[in-house]
């Protein structure tokens, strides 16, 4: 089993151009394990103990995500409170995801300039996606840098082969091995 999990949440991959390519790049590569929780959930929500068995069996996670409102599509939160619990996630002796890999790809429409101090929104993508990073310190995995792609409205069929072949890459290698 590849030893990256690629967990995907797009509320509507038939419309998305950026998340589809990076899909698609990540399947024709075939080392990661890409899993699209619009393809999984049930009603009421996701098979749990599914969901867990996937996280324990990789030692790499990304959530692979379009930016919606400055955080995370709801399927993404919803599929967090369900799959991270107290006593198995977090809390005492709960090691479940202890020293595994947390990492985010993550697509804005918003250009790079607008995601500073300086910018239109006046906050980094770094500082509005800590949560991310406080959580995997919560329970206890290694927070990675992100893989981040701005400006999608005005990428070019060109620049998102290039962007989705570099994701790949990154998506598999060792950061303690990146130059």
């Amino acid at each position: 089993m590849p030893s990256t999990l690629v967990v995907v949440a797009h509320p509507d991959l038939a419309r998305s151009r950026i998340s589809s390519a990076w899909i698609t790049a990540l399947r024709d590569d075939g080392r990661a394990t890409v899993h699209v929780l619009t393809e999984i959930l049930q009603q009421p929500g996701f098979d749990v103990e599914r969901e867990k068995e996937l996280l324990v069996a990789h030692t790499r996670i990304i959530l692979l995500f379009p930016f919606h409102w400055y955080s995370a599509p709801a399927i993404l939160h919803s599929w967090l409170d369900l799959v991270l619990v107290h006593g198995w996630a977090y809390g005492p002796e709960a090691t479940a995801l202890a020293g595994k890999e947390l990492a985010l790809a993550v697509s804005t429409w918003s250009t790079e300039s607008d995601y500073s101090a300086s910018g239109r929104y006046g906050y980094s993508m770094r500082e509005l996606t800590a949560p991310y990073e406080v959580t995997a310190k919560r329970i206890a995995m290694i927070y990675l840098p992100a893989h981040i792609l701005n400006g999608v409205g005005r990428v070019t069929d060109e620049e998102l082969r290039t962007n989705a072949s570099a994701l790949v890459i990154w998506a598999n290698t060792d950061p303690a091995k990146s130059p």
